[in-house]
């Protein structure tokens, strides 16, 4: 076939799916394997392919097998390569990779637009979700953590749009993002010592900028006895070192309209569950009110995280969000605000592809119109972070805690 063009080889392709699923259909059950072997016998068995090259020939077993056999058909080699990052799907004829660092367009298509909507269906079924022309978006994951986007046909005007964003399997730690240059040590030490102690913190940053990473290693200095609630939309975040922990996720309407439970309800839900702290995934709209009722009841230590530009534009977020929630006055929204959130971490993606810590920095309080901000270690123009001289004002939580933190950020210079 590779003396062929390119419509001979995909109108092949298409025979033999026919011919294949009508093998496949008579069998009854069958193993993976069996179904490979029928497969192989389909294709190198046939005397109108002898022309074709083995490689040609391997290739449509292959091609063959992961549309018949696989729930993820021909996108499973790139969910199983560890190097590829994200997966786009434009439709059913065009698909493009993120790998390395680098986006390129993938060689391979879906047959059909239905191919395309089964592999759809059967990632949001595997999480008890439903996308069909009554429910044409859904958010869900695949069984190792990786975030699935799905729009349907009805509402994408180029065909159904699918977006996969993986993750690895391993967990990044605080001393591996030290390494990869997302934070120094002096920063990764005072985080560490702030969650410790239990100071509320909210990371802020644009798509892709690496805030649920994080977010997952700045859990891992929650002290071991403490009872952690963590509510995502869709499970994300994997925290294997909590004992006590409680992992709750949305869940959309079921095809009737009925069954939905949203991230407000589950955060209400948390405060009965005996929390020592909350972690809430991401904030995206009227959930940031219970978020901050959480963060101002006591449960200190928590942890969240939203879409922003920057620490200022991120408060200016939470206000929006928050109206859309309650009709309250700016100035009792920023003071919620305020009192709830300790430290702000902002996180950014460089021209370079390398994801970085910004900023770091204290939420003193609301006054006189504006929040007081002041901050601790920003980024320096030759993209290191490094300590501004500010030192952190509220204290209380650090020497409550215990000596031996307040004497680290003594020598650290973050306090006197």
């Amino acid at each position: 076939m590779n003396c062929c063009r390119y419509d001979r080889k995909e109108e092949v392709f298409r025979k033999k799916l026919r011919e294949v699923r009508q093998l496949l259909g008579s069998q009854g059950n069958l193993s993976d394997n069996e179904a490979e072997l029928i497969i192989e016998a389909a294709v190198l068995e046939d005397r109108e392919l002898k022309q074709f090259h083995t490689l040609d020939l391997l290739w449509l077993v292959d091609r063959l097998f992961l549309t018949t056999r696989s729930r993820l058909g021909i996108l499973t080699p790139l969910v199983e390569d560890e190097e590829v990052t994200e997966i786009m799907v434009n439709g059913a004829d065009n698909i493009f990779v993120e790998k390395n660092g680098n986006i390129f367009r993938y060689k391979e298509h879906f047959d059909s637009i239905e191919e395309l909507e089964e592999v759809m269906m059967n990632i949001a079924g595997d999480v008890r979700r439903e996308i069909n022309e009554l429910n044409p978006i859904v958010d869900a994951r695949l069984l190792d953590g990786s975030r699935v986007n799905g729009v349907y046909k009805n509402i994408a005007i180029n065909g159904p749009i699918l977006t996969i964003r993986k993750f690895q399997d391993e967990f990044m730690r605080m001393e591996d993002l030290v390494k990869n240059g997302t934070v120094t040590d002096e920063g990764a030490e005072l985080l560490k010592i702030l969650v410790a102690c239990g100071y509320n913190i909210f990371l802020s940053g644009g798509t892709s900028s690496g805030k649920t990473t994080f977010l997952n290693a700045l859990a891992e200095a929650i002290p071991k006895e403490e009872r952690v609630i963590v509510i995502e939309d869709s499970m994300e975040l994997k925290l294997p070192y909590i004992e006590n922990i409680v992992h709750m996720e949305c869940r959309n309407s079921n095809s009737s309209g009925a069954g939905a439970v949203d991230m407000k309800q589950l955060i209400k839900s948390s405060l009965r569950m005996r929390p020592d702290r909350i972690i809430v995934g991401e904030v995206r709209g009227g959930e940031v009110l219970e978020m901050l009722n959480a963060f101002n009841t006591g449960h200190d230590g928590s942890l969240s995280s939203g879409h922003g530009n920057s620490i200022s534009g991120m408060l200016r977020r939470l206000e929006s969000m928050y109206l859309m929630a309650a009709s309250l006055n700016i100035e009792s929204i920023d003071r919620q605000i305020a009192e709830g959130i300790d430290i702000m971490i902002h996180l950014g993606k460089l021209s370079s592809g390398r994801r970085r810590i910004m900023e770091i920095a204290e939420l003193v309080e609301y006054k006189d119109g504006d929040f007081k901000i002041n901050s601790l270690m920003k980024l320096n123009r030759e993209e290191v972070l490094e300590k501004t001289g500010n030192e952190i004002e509220k204290v209380e939580k650090i020497f409550l805690k215990g000596e031996q933190y307040a004497s680290k950020l003594q020598e650290l210079g973050f306090i006197k």
